[in-house]
């Protein structure tokens, strides 16, 4: 089993850091979840006997990486759920794409149809029959010799959302041959991380920001991070 990495953990809520190929819950193939790893940590931590309570609160696409919180109590899961539907929850994504936006920021508004079947979403300028409008916003952070760094605001969340509206404008993220990408990344990643998610604690009240770490082994996540320390700091 991979070493499961811990980004944030306390009585009601454990945050952590979700590789590229992880499911966040079961689907058809029947591959082991991320769900699965945090509940044998916690069963092992604390000693537990029998079943582990663990509440799903969000899911981020299997190719994608970063930050995933779950609760740990079901009071924290419905307050949790209460404050995405709130839309109290901020998420904060970066993604390098194969060709440079046509502004440095810009917000994104579109209308989204999911087809079930193939398991992808389209993305329509104007709103059609069973749609879902889909809002993000976007800032050029800067680039590498071929690829573009954006650091992205979702204010809405679809079925592969930042993925299409990207695509749309034509900024098709890295390695995301579902959506127009020149070739795949060799691990079946997508260069897209779910980078930080901050929100007020459901239980303590306390202000909450948890943050993903990049690939350290890729050099482009690398000069995506330098950058973006160098212009924060």
């Amino acid at each position: 089993m991979k070493k499961l990495v811990v980004l944030h953990e306390d009585n009601h809520l454990i945050a952590v850091q979700k590789n590229p190929g992880d499911l966040v819950q079961g689907d058809k193939t029947g591959d082991e979840t991320l769900a699965d790893q945090v509940k044998a940590y916690i069963k092992t931590k604390y000693k537990k006997p029998g079943d582990v309570y663990l509440g799903i609160i969000h899911r981020i696409d299997r190719p994608v990486g970063g930050v995933v919180v779950f609760a740990r109590t079901s009071k924290a899961l419905t307050r949790m759920n209460k404050m995405f539907q709130d839309k109290e929850i901020q998420k904060t994504y970066w993604a390098i794409v194969e060709q440079n936006p046509p502004s440095e920021a810009e917000r994104l508004t579109h209308y989204m149809k999911k087809n079930q079947e193939k398991n992808k979403s389209r993305a329509y300028d104007k709103e059609v029959k069973g749609s879902k409008k889909a809002v993000l916003d976007f800032t050029l952070l800067g680039r590498s010799k071929n690829y573009f760094f954006l650091v992205i605001d979702p204010k809405t969340g679809s079925h592969h959302q930042i993925r299409v509206q990207l695509s749309k404008i034509g900024c098709v993220i890295k390695g995301d041959v579902k959506y127009g990408g020149r070739r795949t990344n060799k691990d079946g990643s997508i260069h897209l991380l779910a980078k930080s998610i901050s929100f007020i604690h459901p239980v303590t009240k306390e202000p909450l920001v948890i943050n993903a770490r990049p690939n350290k082994e890729d050099p482009l996540w690398e000069d995506m991070n330098r950058l973006y320390t160098s212009i924060n700091t």
